[in-house]
């Protein structure tokens, strides 16, 4: 299965020692089980089962997995029939019509939520009767929704990180669920996030309980598998404990060199890199892993499992939704972000399906000191002139004097800048921005980019219709440093130690904090999910119960609210400084 990117698969197992530094496979261990390595013992697994059902997600190589286990079950003196699930797909010009409404035409980015039921994709009637042939001893039913067969058997669940679906993706070699034929990469993916992985993970939501064993298929030809039980216990534990996802990491025009400079094990031979994905749940994975190998599954799992553990307080306005988005923006030695707003609660819900909106801030991790960012309009911004400039720039590539109608200020390492749904805003260059988020991601309206290309050298598309529906024109002037910058209180301290409170805006749910200690601190969930970074320091030390983990300068890591209390120890030399995100009670 061939793949477009310039990352690495992630290893089968290492045995590296640790190198006390941002580490991109972060591993939990596995408990109640082992991980296993192959089709061998896959086979050997489930050899004296008599009917198998082997579901998955999207963007799974079945040949490679039907072939494999068929050719070594009947090396191994067994006789072994096939059904392909595909056979009972509703044909594809049905399936384009059901999809159709969701995918908003042409639009090069924005669809909305389905509400489709995988059921909806298959002929029902085909599915009631599919025949097996009893003959042989293995019958293997396989294929996204095979469990919709209803077929009693040995339940086989495939899982795929969303970082390698979309480098198979971008290689041509996956399709849309139902389709024969890949789209354009952008159509692609907006079909992927709009329609496919919303039927999919309610799939997966009801499989994930009842499934046998669960195959992690990133890796050609070298599945890790483990019983479904072990996952599941282990999913739990860190629901009690603490977790950090699997990041990762992307170029992009505007793109930067801090990433590459600062955290190891990434190719160094791309441009830059733009993002991190620290936590951007809907796209990142956890791995679980032992001394035979390592199994990655989507983060989405353990939301489906055990949401109130993690979520607590939170857990009924957010249900299975991580509420709560940190990633990495990248500008240093790189270019301004696009000119952007993002869009209000009524209007992600109505256009796009959301439960909740795009709320942002900039926490700024690090910056060269002619950093700045753009936030917010000037005192006599004219939206009409100002909505002409830019059809303008459009139309005619003129270059555009953003600074005429948009606030330039300076940004400073530990800057907070608020950003709430309408408020015009981009990162300028040199800076390493820590985006904490509500989770919605994409909802991005770009109404200027600088009049550059993107890595592919096409125009980068633009919303500036969009972005006028949103914008929030009175969010300028000196409202804009009154509001729209935080300031930092001490709430309470010690010797050696501070929490030091970084007011959000009203319209975020989430508040921020940062506690700054020379050796110990302990802290209180309150019933609330907890999502930590060290933003200055070497490493500290979490202990929640019985358990510790080390956490590097960089990382981003969570403590779930049903942990209810936990201690962080600075193991560095100077003081630590640790920021700390989690849902404002009065927006549970």
């Amino acid at each position: 299965m061939n793949r477009e990117t310039s990352q690495n698969l992630l290893p089968v197992v290492s045995n590296e020692p640790n190198k006390n530094t941002y580490n991109i496979n972060p591993i939990h261990k596995l408990v109640d089980g082992e991980i296993a390595v192959g089709y061998n013992s896959l086979a050997n697994r489930l050899k004296t089962e008599k009917t198998i059902i082997i579901d998955g997600y999207v963007g799974v190589d079945w040949i490679e997995i039907v072939n494999n286990l068929t050719a070594i079950l009947k090396s191994n003196g067994f006789t072994v029939s096939t059904y392909n699930i595909q056979d009972c797909l509703k044909p594809e010009n049905e399936l384009n019509n059901i999809v159709a409404p969701y995918l908003n035409g042409d639009d090069p980015v924005f669809g909305k939520k389905t509400d489709l039921k995988l059921l909806d994709y298959f002929n029902q009637k085909k599915l009631a009767n599919i025949q097996l042939d009893n003959r042989t001893d293995v019958q293997i039913v396989f294929g996204t929704g095979a469990a919709l067969s209803k077929i009693k058997g040995c339940l086989v669940y495939v899982d795929l990180p969303k970082n390698e679906l979309q480098y198979r993706m971008r290689a041509n070699e996956i399709t849309n669920l139902g389709f024969s034929q890949a789209k354009p990469h952008k159509q692609m993916y907006k079909h992927f996030y709009f329609v496919d992985w919303v039927v999919l993970n309610e799939e997966k939501k009801k499989l994930l309980p009842k499934f046998d064993i669960i195959i992690d298929q990133q890796r050609p030809e070298q599945p890790t598998w483990t019983e479904g039980k072990a996952l599941r216990k282990s999913l739990t534990n860190i629901s009690q404990n603490f977790f950090r996802v699997r990041p990762w990491f992307e170029p992009g025009v505007w793109g930067g060199n801090w990433i590459k400079e600062h955290i190891e094990g990434l190719n160094p031979n791309v441009p830059n890199y733009a993002w991190s994905f620290e936590m951007i749940v809907p796209e990142n994975g956890l791995i679980f892993g032992d001394q035979n190998g390592w199994l990655e599954v989507s983060f989405d799992m353990l939301m489906f499992l055990e949401y109130k553990n993690v979520l607590g307080n939170a857990a009924n306005r957010f249900k299975y939704e991580f509420p709560i988005r940190y990633d990495f923006l990248d500008t240093y030695d790189g270019g301004n972000l696009s000119v952007q707003c993002h869009p209000k609660p009524e209007y992600i819900k109505a256009e796009f399906g959301e439960n909740f909106t795009q709320d942002e801030t900039y926490y700024i991790l690090d910056a060269e000191s002619d950093a700045q960012v753009y936030l917010g309009f000037q005192e006599d911004i004219n939206p009409e002139e100002f909505k002409a400039a830019l059809d303008n720039s459009y139309q005619t590539k003129a270059e555009l004097d953003v600074e005429k109608y948009v606030q330039k200020m300076p940004a400073k390492k530990h800057d907070l800048f608020l950003i709430p749904h309408g408020t015009v805003h981009c990162s300028g260059i040199n800076n390493m921005v820590l985006e904490i988020s509500a989770t919605p991601y994409i909802y991005t309206f770009k109404m200027y980019d600088w009049q550059r290309l993107d890595l592919e050298g096409n125009p980068r598309p633009l919303n500036i219709e969009r972005a006028f529906q949103n914008l929030n024109f009175n969010r300028k002037g000196t409202v804009v440093q009154d509001t729209l910058i935080s300031k930092p209180t001490v709430e309470a301290q010690g010797e050696g130690w501070q929490k030091i409170h970084l007011p959000t805006h009203p319209d975020h749910f989430y508040d921020i904090y940062r506690y700054e200690f020379e050796d110990e601190v302990v802290i209180e969930t309150n019933n609330q999910c907890h999502i930590l970074m060290l933003v200055e320091g070497t490493a500290v030390e979490l202990s929640v119960s019985t358990q510790q983990q080390t956490f590097y300068y960089a990382e981003t890591f969570a403590v779930p609210a049903a942990t209810q209390k936990y201690k962080l120890k600075n193991k560095g030399n100077s003081k630590a400084k640790v920021v700390v995100t989690f849902v404002k009670e009065d927006a549970c």
